[in-house]
């Protein structure tokens, strides 16, 4: 996929917005816009959101019609929480990682460097209360918050030069969302946060040395590759990272049961789909960005490993401070649902991943 068609008309920005008409509602249909962080056709996100329109319109049989405007189109791709809240949008399709400066809490919904993976954050959403304490904390500001996608475990990011130890990584720039951004600069980096139609020329240009972003496909699209050889894993900063679809509470609470339950049936089935989609097009990159690139795939050496794990450690437990009373409630919240998850991983996908390692033979 070409690059620049990916990100062409990112400028547009939020002066568009008077170009676009109110929603209407024209005997009984609905009409909502979804405002995205993504560029447009971006594989994964951009898809998914699209897919998420036109699932909720279809399953309303066209009485929730939903339009999607990619990133530059309405408004610039980090405004999707404004837009929602001012009414410039019904919908907004982005992470809830992009917003820890509106409330340090959303990044539980988001993801916690060496947290949950995207199976256990998930169970806790769906089952262990974790949707409840979202709702609770996205209905201060107006919203009503779902997941709709998860980009799973990606690489921890794409650097210039090869990191051997703890001191290569001091006073590199690298772009990162997220509580992450927090470990990264106790290890002696530099974070900062771009939307992802930027990340390339920032790259280019040398205002970034390194980037995460989601993984193999949508990084190859953007073409992080021609500047960047070295492709480090795990991503310890964002195990899981749940993607979000935000939407006016007002206009959520105005809709018939019946639709409430489309919008919800429909991202729960967005998330699974998005997730599924990804697992099967990174696969597929990464072995292009292997193969075909160039690009070399490594681990993290232990010692940065030792080293990010320790800071993350201190950021977390130093961030419960940070926290108001639903906060706290939040942090403990999600902690006790690791501790529980971890139990059960320990003896089901971690396991099977150790007896895979051992040889398996392949047909």
């Amino acid at each position: 996929m070409d690059r620049r068609k990916i990100v062409a008309g990112l400028a547009a920005g939020a002066a568009g917005a008077a170009a676009f008409p109110a929603p209407a509602i024209s005997q009984g249909r609905i009409e909502w816009r979804m405002v995205t962080a993504w560029p447009k056709n971006l594989p994964g996100l951009g898809t998914g959101a699209e897919r998420l329109a036109q699932r909720i319109t279809k399953m309303s049989d066209g009485k929730l019609a939903v339009k999607v405007f990619a990133a530059g189109e309405l408004v610039p791709g980090l405004q999707t929480f404004d837009a929602v809240q001012n009414g410039t949008a019904e919908m907004g399709h982005d992470t809830p990682g992009f917003h820890l400066g509106k409330n340090r809490a959303f990044g539980y919904f988001f993801t916690v460097p060496f947290g949950m993976a995207y199976v256990e954050h998930v169970a806790w959403l769906y089952h262990g209360g974790g949707q409840q304490l979202w709702d609770e904390l996205s209905a201060q500001y107006g919203l009503k918050s779902f997941a709709i996608g998860n980009i799973d475990t990606p690489p921890f990011g794409w650097f210039k030069k090869p990191i051997t130890s703890v001191a290569d990584l001091k006073g590199l720039k690298m772009r990162m969302p997220g509580l992450g951004a927090e470990m990264i600069r106790r290890v002696g980096m530099v974070p900062t946060i771009l939307a992802p139609g930027d990340i390339f020329a920032a790259l280019q240009s040398g205002a970034l040395d390194a980037t995460d972003f989601t993984g193999p496909a949508n990084d190859m699209a953007l073409g992080f590759q021609q500047v960047c050889k070295y492709y480090y894993w795990p991503g310890v900063q964002k195990p899981g990272a749940i993607q979000q679809v935000i939407i006016s509470k007002a206009k959520y609470d105005a809709l018939s049961p019946t639709l409430q339950e489309v919008v919800t049936v429909a991202c729960q089935a967005g998330h699974q789909d998005m997730l599924a989609e990804y697992n099967w097009i990174n696969a597929q990159a990464l072995k292009a960005l292997t193969e075909k690139h160039g690009v070399e795939a490594r681990k993290l050496p232990d010692e940065v490993l030792v080293a990010l794990g320790t800071a993350a450690g201190e950021v977390l437990k130093e961030e419960r401070g940070k926290l108001d009373p639903l906060g706290q409630k939040i942090w403990d919240a999600y902690f006790s649902a690791r501790r529980t998850m971890i139990n059960l991983s320990d003896y089901s996908d971690r396991a099977l991943g150790n007896a895979r390692g051992l040889g398996f033979p392949y047909v």
